[in-house]
């Protein structure tokens, strides 16, 4: 395994990880969560839908055959939180664009760990993945 491979197995790892923890906050409903919530405009009755969405969102991205749909599912969810923390005047470098900061991360781990798939992806017509 080349280092590429095992640098994006990391940082697909470590998404993941946050991703997890993030979504069990909010399922526990710990007291953190739920005022950061009403803090962001939401109303509490939010965060356990949220936090399943997230774990959904997760648990495709940890999966391989999943991973790239995982990946774009968790982009829009990442976008809502950017959206939000714009909306209500986060200050934007450590909270807006936390939400880019992740999804960079968790790209870069899915491009290290499978460069084929986007090179073909996103290669010239006729340049990509050998006709069949």
């Amino acid at each position: 395994m080349n280092w590429a491979r095992r640098v994006g197995i990391g940082l697909s790892g470590l998404a993941t990880l946050f991703f997890v923890l993030d979504a069990t906050g909010k399922l526990l409903q710990m007291e953190p969560v739920l005022r950061s919530t009403q803090d962001l405009g939401w109303p509490t009755s939010a965060v356990v839908p949220l936090g399943a969405v997230l774990m959904v969102g997760a648990v495709l991205y940890a999966v391989p055959r999943t991973t790239v749909l995982g990946a774009i599912y968790l982009t829009g969810f990442l976008g809502g939180a950017v959206a939000t923390h714009y909306r209500v005047g986060s200050p934007l470098a450590t909270h807006v664009l936390f939400g880019v900061y992740v999804g960079l991360v968790m790209w870069a781990g899915l491009v290290l760990r499978y460069p084929a798939f986007f090179k073909a992806a996103f290669s010239r017509p006729g340049k990509g993945l050998p006709k069949v």
